[in-house]
């Protein structure tokens, strides 16, 4: 600050400090000086000038006045006395990444932010990892958050920087109070303006001297209307350009507020109104609009910036002198969202860390409670800028909710507010309907039952007086609200016409989700305190019995069974309203048990003196399970799908544990209570079963007896449910881990199941947990995943015993897949097929009578009833459900009978047994039963009835005191099993004499041939053997056939191509046709597509295709054209009508762009669906036959220096035939000319044929497949007369190899036979077509082509732009000599080519040639120090010396001090890549089968480079060529070494390619994904300075880190706009991109800029899946097996095929925008 400033500042100081009250001098000069400062310009942002001048002229003189001297001391001495705080306190930010330890933290919200949990002990614990929805802290250094651990190294007391003393015991007292003066009168500023509604007003003491006429038109967020419909509005309505809009809607969104519009007060009239106009066109509702007058949007601003600056000097020195005036801080409405965003990191970052403080905030809070949901209710802002999303922070805190709930009542504060919001949902008896509610409303509602588990989610350990009698009112206050609940929503079955409107059932149930864990820590409560308990259950009574809501409408009746009476009064589901919300009946069972479970059920008595009225309490309970059993019957079809969802969710895992669990649990209080004939016969009665059982006749009507009998089903199950189902701690004597356990059980009975799918079927508890861990590993073994897929648990052998198929939490499905599973194992064990029930724990004593339900006369009658019927009547009035759980029940009788024999020898009442054998009208239910094995229906019961008849005999034998295994000889002696066991047995005797008989004439028949062909030798050896299908061709001269068949696919030694006959099947109309060069085409389905995965040089600009000449490739590979083929054929007509047909209907289809690029011409193959775009067309290998004899006599005359002349005498010919002026003379001063210059017709001496003829089907396939590569290798319109067409046919063959060989290298598989049938199908034909494509071109075009391609060795042709040999990829330039070379050879009136002699010898002394130049290219690039020291002597390593030496002297720049057997070392493995590249081409070129040791594994880099030089006419020392050619290569060393360019690259190492070539990989990943995270953390966008939600997403190929989806990081890429990742992609991988989202932990393929697909992350947990979004929080560790699947999926040029199968697959409705990504 200068000097004048600063004697200015201090003046102002004493000037405020001399005044008695502050406030008045502050407001003047703030008025004075604001409107000069800010919103003095069109753009309400401040400069660098001006927000320098808010610093001086505004924040300095408050600074100096807080602090009594210069601030920069002041804030020093500040920070050194209060040190660090032991919280960390980090605010979230929306997308940030959280965990919590599942070991030690108190509840799932407390949270620690990375850089705590990494310098924590919870690293090493069971943690979870979670994305913030932004608002929360961390709570790092709390101590009451954690059970352990509670700092982390940073936090820990005693930790650098701490300090134990109070920040306010070391302030001085002047400071205090100055600072208390002037916050407050700061903060009634920074809230008045907040809040300032009049527009253009300002209050009286910050009115200015003069009032200038400046307005702004400010537009407001609303969550109303979207980016699109605010961008489309702003142009229209304020005449900005998208890019203006754009911001001022990105700026809308993030700040609240942005002012659209500076001008006179009539101009931002205009403007209100015609954006007002214009969005009601597009919404019912207008954006909100306001006029501010420029002062005060100036004042606004500066209170923004306050709100920044408390927190600064808050964060310094811990200040907090303003919590007094902070009742009006929390209760602010309408405030922007950034200024929302200030506050609420003020109060996290202030009232929030200091203990004391918060617990005052708290206090506040909670007065205000009310007030602040009603004003979040009434708004639309997100609840993470809310002021009442701080209530986590307060509430979870256990010392804070114990003082609230003693001081303030709040649990009865939360239950009030909610009652007063849902009050206008209340109907006339009550009870909650909420037909016709406002969603999203009642959604903000909802909310408020987070803050009521968070005040209950910390069970006190100590109980006061005081807090017992606040829990209690809290208590009645939630039964109240749950009284509203009681019986709400009834529905009436409807009867004739189908329900007209669905009514609403939703709302009612989202109620109940959210109240699900609130019921259960209600109940944890009561439990916590005896007294509380029973007191609790005594309210809950009392209030389920002052439910008048659902009356019975008739006066008690007598009803008769099996003379037993029951007095009730009558009532029916099918007939009477019923509803499915009973919380209080639920919450009352609940509480019954716990008193159970604690023994505080022997004193209900004291408080409940005249007992409890069993029948009222079970009524509505059982009135609900019936209505869930008429749905099953299908007696509410009429009711439509409400109904149907709501019995879903009863009985779903979401609901079940408050709803259908509580309900059995009820009536099971009832089957202990009530005499159990009357509640049989109550059941009956319920079911309306009670005449179906208690009548000899039933209705004709087969509907109504098809009902009948789907609900016996019902009800037999359900008691099998009431009296099996004992797995509830308070039931019986089991434990939480055995409930679970058994749940997880019947869970892998049904399959084998993944961790993810195990914890969604299992009930979680407030803390989120199912305690699956703590069992799992005790019921199941882990099969961990593949390359695909996931981890899955097996269920234990030994557990199955435990599986009992009426489970109660099964529905219909799962019970018939268990079912099903268990009869095929036991089928697969040779066990028999019975499912008996499985031994039961035995009951409390307070449920012990339940038993007897077993042993009652009504359910005897029922029993045997139903077995009657099964047995004497037809299938009408049974079915085989019914019988299979009238077993299980006789069963369930039997084994509890049985326990009770065991376990007491003395007299046992229950007689279960001896009642089934009484004798009734002639017979007993025993008799029925062992009749009903004669029942044919019941074929798959027989198991189960014979074990139940097992089990009779056992229990007789048992009562009788002898030995129950005497009972188990029935099985053997029973004559229908042996009856049984002898058809098995004379079965496999006829199985096993087939099989000897088939065998025996099979071996008749191989006699047979063998004495036919003894018989008739001569004649096969007298008859040549005919040529079928895929048999080679054989020569018939005898003394070639050696040669013939060698492995030498070049020079004079050529062996002979296997020429096979192609009978080839259309895929589309499945008719056989030979290939052959006259017939009509056949074609394979193809996919040309850019590549950079061989690039040396990730990321290098592109050059613009429209003008590139791609005749020479760079070495680099940067981008390349690949073509990869399914393999699948089809004929050329019949791929034109599927390709039209598909273009026809895919125009209409939906997001089909997304799919298909129509004007790529892309279709997918109609067999296997992989994408493709074009066609290569079969060509048929020529038979090379070779007259060894005269190929040797050439050879003599065609050496390598003649040959080399008489190319270059054909060029110059053809020349001079094709120009004007005659070149004669620069040709003349070739070296290659001194002797005798060669007629230029003389290459034709040496051996021509007839071009090949294709017809003309074949030819346009050709120009298809040709254009193709034309189009998409150069991003281009199709033009197949350009002379570029063959370039890139030759480029995409020889790309096309290199990959495959960079594919076999890289998975280490041998070069040969490795590929699968259609991979080398596909490359066979790809080669092919690059032979024949030149036919469909110019010759003149492919002879410039030759030209130029052989300057790049020749540098003497005189072609301008002849590239240097480092800068050509030489294997591109041999693919494109050898496929244009047969060009020279037409002449003007007749279509030639090289015989296959010429042939021969032009493959040869090119590939000799290329390979020279090769090893010059190797040998100049290669820097590396040699490895290890080797022999000097040996011949090849003086030839390479020698080589080497002549390269020194030629080049400038090139070290010469290199020892031979390093310079040989270097070329081996440089060469390597070349060669078998080249071994490739020729393979498929010819049709020459390569030497056997290249198709295995085992041999080495030496013998696989000599059998490649074999291969390929190569001499073993390749340094031989340049001796044996010495006087011809000497001229081509000094021009390839003399090129400029060459020293200027020496000179320049970065850029020089070296050889082998690196292959590429993807980045390298940490093993843990937390430390992706952690990266993710500290990400900056390098673009933008906010603070704001990232995406940051790695890029795998290169490693860089981007930030996606993102509106500051869009590029221009080919005039469009697109993503921070479709722009990478573009130069990083050639429009193709795998990409990590690392916050989303998902993979993103990218095909192009419109096109991408989501694919499983390479991370897993340790159970073996992935987690996308984060949803389940494991920790997750890289899976080396899934991540090289990724690189291979990139390597094989698979990413284009992933995303359309993936795209084909999804249903798209709403596209993603990949474009933006």
């Amino acid at each position: 600050m200068a000097e004048g400033e600063e004697t200015a500042v201090r003046q102002l100081r004493k000037k405020w400090q001399e005044s008695p009250v502050c406030g008045p001098e502050l407001y003047r000069y703030l008025a004075e000086q604001v409107p000069r400062i800010y919103c003095t310009s069109e753009k309400t942002g401040l400069s660098e000038e001006e927000e320098e001048m808010v610093g001086t002229t505004l924040l300095r003189p408050l600074e100096w006045y807080l602090f009594g001297e210069d601030p920069q001391l002041g804030l020093e001495k500040l920070q050194q006395g209060s040190g660090s705080s032991q919280l960390c306190g980090r605010v979230f930010k929306e997308g940030e990444t959280t965990y919590t330890c599942r070991d030690c933290a108190i509840d799932p919200t407390c949270v620690l932010c990375m850089d705590c949990f990494q310098n924590s002990v919870h690293r090493n614990h069971r943690y979870k990892m979670h994305s913030s929805s932004g608002g929360g802290f961390c709570d790092c250094g709390d101590m009451e958050a954690w059970k352990t651990g509670p700092s982390c190294k940073k936090h820990e007391p005693g930790a650098e920087g701490d300090t134990d003393m109070g920040a306010e015991s070391q302030l001085e007292d002047g400071l205090m109070e100055r600072a208390r003066m002037l916050f407050q009168v700061l903060f009634k500023y920074t809230v008045d303006m907040l809040v300032w509604e009049e527009g253009q007003e300002l209050p009286a003491e910050l009115q200015p001297s003069v009032k200038e006429d400046t307005y702004y038109c400010v537009l407001y967020n609303d969550e109303h209307h979207s980016y699109d419909h605010v961008i489309y509005t702003l142009q229209r309505s304020v005449q900005c350009d998208l890019g203006e809009a754009q911001t001022h809607t990105n700026l809308i969104d993030k700040e609240g507020r942005r002012a659209v519009k500076r001008g006179t007060l009539q101009a931002c009239q205009e403007a209100k109104q015609a954006i007002q106009s214009n969005s009601e066109h597009i919404s019912l509702q207008p954006l909100r609009v306001e006029i501010l007058h420029s002062a005060v949007m100036a004042h606004q601003s500066f209170a923004l910036r306050l709100g920044t600056w408390f927190q600064q000097v808050v964060n310094y020195s811990g200040l907090l002198c303003f919590v007094d005036e902070f009742n009006g801080f929390i209760t602010w409405r309408f405030i922007p969202a950034g200024a929302r965003k200030i506050v609420h990191d003020l109060i996290v970052c202030s009232l929030l860390m200091e203990t004391e403080y918060k617990r005052l905030f708290a206090i506040e809070f909670a007065k205000n409670y009310k007030q602040l949901q009603e004003d979040f209710i009434n708004d639309d802002h997100e609840r993470s800028i809310s002021v009442t999303a701080l209530s986590v922070q307060i509430f979870t805190v256990p010392t804070l909710a114990r003082q609230l709930i003693e001081e303030g009542n709040v649990v009865k504060v939360i239950i009030d507010t909610v009652m007063e919001m849902l009050s206008e949902h209340l109907d006339d008896n009550n009870r909650f309907h909420f037909q016709g509610y406002n969603s999203e409303r009642f959604f903000r509602i909802q909310v408020v039952f987070h803050d009521l588990k968070y005040i209950l989610i910390s069970k006190p350990t100590i109980w006061t007086e005081r807090l017992r009698q606040q829990f209690l009112e809290g208590l009645r206050a939630f039964l109240g609200m749950l009284k509203c609940m009681q019986g709400m929503e009834e529905v009436k079955r409807q009867f004739g016409q189908h329900i007209e409107v669905e009514p609403e059932w939703e709302a009612g149930f989202s109620i109940q989700i959210q109240l699900r864990h609130t019921l259960s820590m209600f109940q944890d409560w009561c439990t916590a305190d005896e007294e509380l308990l029973l007191q609790g259950y005594k309210e809950c009574y009392n209030t389920l019995m002052s439910c008048t809501n659902q009356p019975f409408k008739s006066e008690e009746i007598d009803t008769h069974m099996c003379n037993h009476v029951l007095r009730c009064k009558p009532y029916k589901v099918s007939q009477d309203p019923v509803s499915i919300h009973l919380p209080i009946s639920r919450l009352l069972a609940g509480l019954y048990v716990h008193l159970c479970r604690s023994g505080a059920i022997n004193r209900l008595h004291e408080y409940l003196p005249a007992g409890c009225d069993i029948a009222y309490m079970v009524e509505y309970p059982l009135r609900c399970l019936v209505l869930a059993a008429q749905v099953a019957a299908e007696m509410w079809r009429r009711n439509g799908l409400s109904l149907v969802s709501q019995v879903y969710y009863y009985q779903d895992v979401k609901c079940r544990d408050e709803m259908f669990d509580k309900d059995i649990i009820m009536l099971q209080i009832a089957a202990s209570k009530m005499d159990p004939n009357h509640f049989m016969i109550l059941i009956l009665q319920r079911f309306e079963l009670f005449e179906f059982f208690n009548r000899s006749t039933v209705s004709r009507d087969k509907e109504l007896v098809k009902q009948l009998n789907r609900l016996t089903e019902e009800m037999l199950h359900l008691l099998i449910i009431i009296l099996g189902e004992r797995y509830i701690p308070g039931i019986s004597n089991v434990t939480k881990e055995d409930v679970t356990m058994r749940e997880v059980i019947h869970l892998l009975c049904i399959e084998s199941m993944a961790h993810s799918g195990l914890v969604k079927a299992l009930p979680d508890n407030e803390n989120n947990e199912t305690g699956l861990e703590n069992v799992i590993q005790k019921v199941a073994t882990f099969k961990k995943p593949g390359v695909s897929g996931h981890g899955v648990y097996e269920l234990k052998k030994e557990c199955l015993k435990e599986f009992n198929p009426f489970f109660y939490h099964y529905s219909k499905s799962q019970h018939s897949k268990a079912e099903d599973a268990q009869k095929k194992r036991r089928k697969l064990e040779n066990s028999g097929k019975a499912l008996p029930p499985p031994d039961p724990p035995e009951f409390f004593p307070a449920f012990a009578n339940i038993v007897n339900v077993l042993n009652c006369d009504v359910l005897i009658h029922v029993l045997r009833t139903v077995l009657r019927r099964a047995v004497e009547t037809s299938g009408k009035l049974w079915t085989e459900a019914m019988i299979q759980r009238v077993l299980h029940l006789i069963g369930q009788g039997l084994l509890e009978e049985k326990q009770q024999l065991e376990a007491n020898r003395e007299e046992v009442a229950f007689d279960f047994s001896l009642k089934a054998r009484r004798i009734e009208h002639g017979k007993s239910l025993l008799t029925f039963l062992e009749k009903l094995k004669l029942v044919p229906p019941l074929e798959a019961q027989k198991d189960m009835i014979t074990w139940t008849l097992q089990m009779f005999e056992i229990v007789k034998c048992l009562r009788e005191k002898s030995s129950p295994t005497a009972a188990m000889s029935i099985e053997t002696t029973d004559p229908g099993e042996s009856i049984q066991d002898k058809e098995k047995a004379e079965r496999k005797r006829k199985a096993e004499a087939a099989k000897r008989h088939r065998q025996k004439i099979m071996a008749q028949m191989s006699a047979m041939q063998k004495n036919f062909i003894e018989s008739h030798k001569m004649l096969y050896e007298s008859t040549p053997q005919a040529q079928g299908p895929g048999e080679p061709f054989v020569p018939e001269d005898s003394s070639a056939m050696i040669l013939g068949e060698s492995r030498v696919a070049l020079g004079p030694k050529r062996g002979s191509g296997v020429v096979e006959r192609e009978a080839l099947t259309c895929i589309l109309c499945q008719e056989e046709q030979e290939v052959r060069a006259d017939s009509t085409a056949m074609v394979l389905t193809a996919c040309v597509q850019r590549s950079a995965v061989l690039t040396q040089c990730r990321g290098k600009v592109l050059p613009n295709t429209e003008t590139f000449e791609p005749l020479f490739m760079h070495p680099d590979l940067a981008c390349g054209t690949h073509t990869g083929s399914c393999g699948h054929v089809m004929h050329a007509p019949c791929w034109q009508k599927y390709f039209e047909a598909v273009q026809n209907t895919t125009r209409n289809r939906l997001h089909a762009e997304l799919i298909f690029d129509l004007e790529n011409g892309e279709y997918l193959c109609p067999l296997c669906k992989s994408l493709c775009n074009t066609v290569i067309p079969l060509i048929p290998l020529q038979p090379l036959k070779l007259n060894y004899d005269n190929a040797e006599l050439v050879g003599q005359l065609l050496t390598f220096p003649r040959w080399l002349e008489i190319v270059l005498a054909r060029i110059k010919g053809l020349k001079a035939t094709s120009q004007a002026n005659d070149d004669s003379h620069e040709m003349a001063e070739n070296p290659f000319f001194m002797e005798s210059p060669a007629d230029f017709r003389s290459i034709l001496s040496f051996g021509v044929q007839a071009t090949a003829q294709y017809s003309e089907s074949i030819n346009e396939m050709l120009v298809v497949c040709a254009t193709a590569a034309y189009r998409v290798g150069l991003k281009v319109d199709p033009n197949e007369t350009d002379p570029r067409v063959p370039l890139m046919s030759w480029n995409t063959c020889a790309f096309t190899i290199q990959a495959i060989e960079n594919m076999l290298e890289e998975e280490g598989k041998p070069l040969f036979g490795s590929l699968q049938n259609r991979q080398h199908a596909g490359l066979k034909a790809l080669v092919q077509f690059a032979a024949a494509q030149r036919l469909t071109s110019s010759q003149a075009v492919v002879q410039k082509h030759f030209t130029h391609l052989l300057s790049g060795l020749i540098p003497d042709l005189n072609v301008d732009g002849t590239s240097s040999i480092l800068d050509i990829d030489l294997f591109h330039l041999l693919v494109g000599l050898v496929l244009a070379i047969p060009a020279l050879y037409q002449e003007e009136a007749v279509d030639l080519q090289p015989s296959p002699i010429s042939s021969a010898y032009n493959h040869l002394y090119i590939v000799q040639l290329v390979t020279m130049a090769h090893v010059v290219q190797i040998l100049l690039s290669s820097d590396d120090p040699p490895g290890m020291l080797g022999e000097e002597e040996g011949e090849e390593y003086r030839s390479a010396t020698e080589l080497y030496q002549t390269l020194v002297q030629c080049t400038e720049g090139l070290s010469g001090d290199v020892p031979g057997w390093c310079l040989t070392d270097r070329v081996r493995r440089g060469v390597a890549q070349f060669l078998r590249c080249a071994g490739l081409f020729f393979s498929c070129l010819t049709g020459v089968p390569p030497p056997e040791v290249l198709s295995s594994n085992e041999v080495s880099l030496e013998g696989q480079l000599e059998a490649l030089c074999s291969y390929l006419a190569l001499p073993t020392n390749l340094f031989q060529l340049f001796q044996d050619h010495k006087d011809t290569v000497i001229p081509l060393l000094h021009r390839w070494c003399g090129n400029p360019a060459v020293s200027t690259a020496l000179n320049d190492t970065s850029s020089v390619i070296r050889y082998p070539r690196k292959r590429n990989k993807l980045v390298e990943l940490p093993e843990d994904y937390s430390c992706l995270l952690n990266q993710a953390c500290h990400f900056k966008c390098p673009r933008s300075a906010d603070d704001e939600r990232k995406h940051p997403t790695l890029c795998l190929f290169c490693g860089a880190m981007l930030c996606s989806n993102s509106i500051c990081c869009q590029e221009t890429v080919d005039r469009e706009v697109v993503g921070a990742c479709a722009a990478h992609s573009a130069n990083c991988g050639a429009g193709v991109g795998m990409f990590l989202r690392i916050r989303e932990c998902e993979v993103v393929l990218m095909g192009s800029k419109t096109r991408g697909c989501v694919y499983p992350a390479p991370y897993l947990d340790d159970y073996g899946e992935t987690d996308p979004q984060l949803r389940r929080g494991n920790p997750l560790h890289i899976s080396p097996e899934r991540y090289k699947k990724l690189y291979q999926l990139w390597q094989q040029h698979c990413i284009m095929e992933e995303i359309a199968r993936s795209l084909e697959v999804v249903n798209v409705m709403f596209a993603f925008d990949w474009q933006m990504l």
